[in-house]
């Protein structure tokens, strides 16, 4: 193999591929990449046997073949080339080496049979349709925040991906929960996705993707089956395992009942429980509000450092409540919602509580109260 590419092309797909690749392995293999030259353009593979994302870039093939190379080494070596630089690839398979010249530098990099590297993207996936990339942004960030970290709860590990109904119509639906607070959005069914029986997408998979359709404006391929998912575009691909569990009946902890309606203009309300909280430890960050048809009261106490209070004005018609809550979870969600203004529907001080943008009904937040 050898060829000829642009620097920033290559730094471009060096940085979403090698992010995949752990930095200790067992396996020497999966420490390197899998470059392939042929047909004016350079692909990139890299895995961790769960993520597999391969990304091309055009380049001057000189020379068709393919080898792997240190994943991180390369990546290093590229990021710290100048801008602008022609970047050289010649790899030699009798040296088990590839050389990489740029100006005066040149790099020799040891390598590792390509018939080595693992394939993860083979199999079936009978379920394929297609998202706007903006939509498929708006479901990742909107719930991604509630994915639980913790391990022994391993099927809260990932944004639960399925078809559902809501008011009669066919919608896809995307929910994450660790416990303490549930995010779900939806959006209008795509064609093709009808029978998704609900899927898994792990925690590292969405934080990979988000990366990569960071600036990605064409629509985005998905594809389903009931171990893996494959989102395809714009000279990139990621394929990853599912997680192998079922996700508890989310539908159950979402309150219908709740009659104590409040209504906060979202931005006030985000920065004055962003400034009461201040004073909270970082443990317990339980901030206390009190609401009643004359305002709400924000309020937070630490034993250490003091107390601290806000007053808002909101729209709230119901009896008096005092609430608790963790201040990092109030502004999580208030970082979720677009609009302006954010409906809080409660029941009492130990009972979920269903936040909402007031005109959005697209997305709903279920929040766990705490004792203060």
């Amino acid at each position: 193999m050898k060829l000829t590419i642009e620097r920033a092309a290559l730094l471009r797909a060096l940085a979403h591929v090698q992010s995949v690749v752990e930095r200790r392995n067992t396996i020497p293999i999966l420490s390197n990449l899998l470059m392939r030259g042929e047909k004016g353009q350079l692909s990139l593979a890299a895995t961790d046997m769960d993520i597999e994302i391969v990304e091309t870039a055009v380049a001057e093939v000189q020379r068709p073949g393919s080898t792997t190379v240190p994943a991180h080494t390369l990546y290093d070596i590229v990021r710290k080339l100048r801008e602008g630089a022609q970047v050289q690839l010649e790899a030699d398979s009798a040296k088990a080496s590839v050389t990489l010249r740029s100006g005066r530098s040149t790099f020799t990099l040891a390598t590792l049979p390509a018939e080595d590297f693992p394939a993860l993207s083979g199999g079936e996936l009978p379920h394929r349709f297609t998202l706007a990339a903006d939509a498929l942004r708006r479901l990742v960030d909107r719930t991604r925040f509630a994915i639980s970290t913790e391990e022994t709860r391993y099927y809260l590990n990932g944004i639960y991906l399925h078809a559902a109904k809501a008011n009669d119509l066919d919608v896809l639906r995307a929910v994450a929960t660790d416990g303490h607070r549930l995010a779900r959005v939806e959006m209008p069914l795509p064609e093709g996705a009808t029978g998704i029986q609900g899927v898994i997408v792990p925690r590292k998979t969405v934080t990979e993707l988000r990366k990569l359709i960071e600036e990605v404006a064409d629509p985005i391929s998905i594809g389903v089956s009931d171990a893996k998912i494959r989102f395809s575009f714009a000279g990139a691909t990621l394929t990853s395992k599912l997680i192998d569990g079922s996700f508890p009946e989310y539908e159950r902890v979402i309150p219908t009942q709740n009659d104590k309606i409040m209504e906060v203009a979202r931005q006030p309300f985000f920065e004055a429980v962003d400034r009461v909280s201040t004073i909270t430890s970082d443990k317990a960050r339980a901030v206390k509000l009190h609401v009643d048809p004359k305002g709400l009261v924000l309020s937070a106490t630490s034993p250490e450092t003091g107390t601290a209070q806000e007053e808002l004005e909101v729209s709230y018609g119901a009896a008096p409540l005092e609430i608790g809550f963790n201040a990092r979870y109030l502004l999580d969600i208030m970082q979720q919602i677009e609009g302006d203004d954010a409906r809080f529907a409660m029941a009492d001080a130990g009972s979920p509580t269903l936040v909402q943008d007031r005109n959005d009904a697209s997305a709903l937040y279920v929040l766990m109260p705490m004792r203060v």
